[in-house]
């Protein structure tokens, strides 16, 4: 079997290309989103729903998302969009308040990333994700994603 690490590569970029598309940046700076976003996410699911996400994303992806990742560490709790926001900004460390700005422009980048998930990832098993995040946060998110539906928290 011979590894294609540029078919990796490929789509892992393809995936960053649709984050600074969305949110009209450069893509640098949507790589930066992008992981911030996805390990702040990471830090709420649990790790079932995280290796079923995992299976579907793009390997250059999954690296991004597994990145420091220690098992183990207390989840801390989320309840509410503004501590989701709380947390992204910490995962981006020094650049949040470029990367981020305002709640409007966090939001939006947020949103992004849910997004460009929804073109990787089944609406099954963003249905799945959705459900396991706090109402607030699961109908904001929803919105990003059309093809998937309303549902309820497990």
């Amino acid at each position: 079997m011979v590894l294609d690490f540029d078919k990796y590569a490929t789509k892992g970029n393809e995936f960053i290309r649709l984050v600074a598309m969305e949110l009209e940046v450069p893509r640098d700076m949507a790589g930066r989103i992008t992981r911030a976003v996805l390990h702040a996410l990471r830090n709420r699911f649990n790790h079932q729903e995280s290796f079923h996400l995992l299976a579907q994303l793009p390997m250059a992806i999954k690296s991004v998302y597994v990145d420091g990742w220690r098992f183990g560490q207390p989840v801390p709790r989320i309840r509410h969009i503004t501590e989701l926001l709380d947390e992204v900004r910490a995962e981006d460390g020094k650049m949040s308040g470029y990367d981020f700005g305002n709640n409007a422009k966090a939001l939006r980048a947020v949103k992004a990333v849910f997004k460009s998930l929804g073109s990787f990832v089944s609406p099954g098993q963003l249905n799945d994700l959705l459900a396991t995040l706090p109402n607030e946060i699961r109908v904001f998110l929803q919105d990003a994603v059309p093809s998937v539906s309303t549902v309820s928290q497990k």
